[in-house]
């Protein structure tokens, strides 16, 4: 929340441990020169990769370690956020749409997921990461991207949104029309982000790292 309104870790290199999140997961998130992970491991298991506010927060063998061997990785997104419109609801909710692959997706991770959308596509607000308001879009058809349907439907959900409350989104960055549209919408970049749900080794196993059950096995 307060990246969200300018005021930014500090560009240190260092990073800031803070206990695991709700339903198991966890969480690795990258400002500018600062990292920020919500995490179970022990200190001494998780400084065992060196990891950093530069980056290494966010590295492929950092993230398998903090995971475990057969723990769960999320992609890792561009963390954006922009404010509510307020106002009229421009959407409507929608009702049976639990089978669709976004829904699904969303109520795995977030809490309270609202799902509104039109003949456009649909939108999923819920609390997600450590409570904040978070919003995603999927297009019904996604060659209507090409006409604009992507950032008026985004466009149109920050109207469900209170006026000049903080919403957020994250954004794959290879999703290169996606992360225009939100752009383009006045979401602004803050940082990285990715999720996890490990599986570490059973207390008691003794792994590479000289610590027990962190997984490195």
């Amino acid at each position: 929340m307060d990246a969200a309104d300018g005021r930014f870790p500090p560009t240190d290199g260092r990073v800031t441990v803070l206990p695991p999140l709700a339903g198991g997961l966890e969480c690795s998130v990258a400002f500018t020169g600062h990292a920020v992970v919500a995490t179970a491991m022990t200190s001494q298991a998780f400084y065992a990769h060196g990891p950093d506010g530069f980056g290494a927060s966010l590295s492929p063998d950092f993230l398998r370690h903090l995971a475990g061997p057969r723990g769960w990785i999320d992609v890792t997104d561009a963390t954006l956020v922009a404010r509510g419109a307020g106002g009229p609801p421009r959407l409507a909710e929608l009702t049976g749409a639990d089978d669709h692959p976004r829904v699904r997706h969303a109520r795995e991770l977030r809490t309270n997921v609202k799902v509104y959308g039109d003949e456009r596509g649909l939108i999923t607000l819920a609390d997600g990461l450590a409570g904040r308001r978070e919003l995603s879009i999927e297009l019904h058809n996604v060659q209507a991207g090409n006409q604009g349907h992507g950032r008026s439907l985004l466009a149109d959900a920050l109207s469900l949104v209170p006026e000049a409350v903080p919403v957020f989104a994250a954004v794959s960055p290879g999703n290169a029309r996606s992360l225009r549209a939100f752009l383009a919408c006045g979401f602004t970049p803050l940082g990285s982000e990715v999720l996890l749900r490990p599986e570490r080794g059973q207390p008691g196993t003794r792994c590479r790292c000289g610590t027990h059950g962190c997984g490195d096995r």
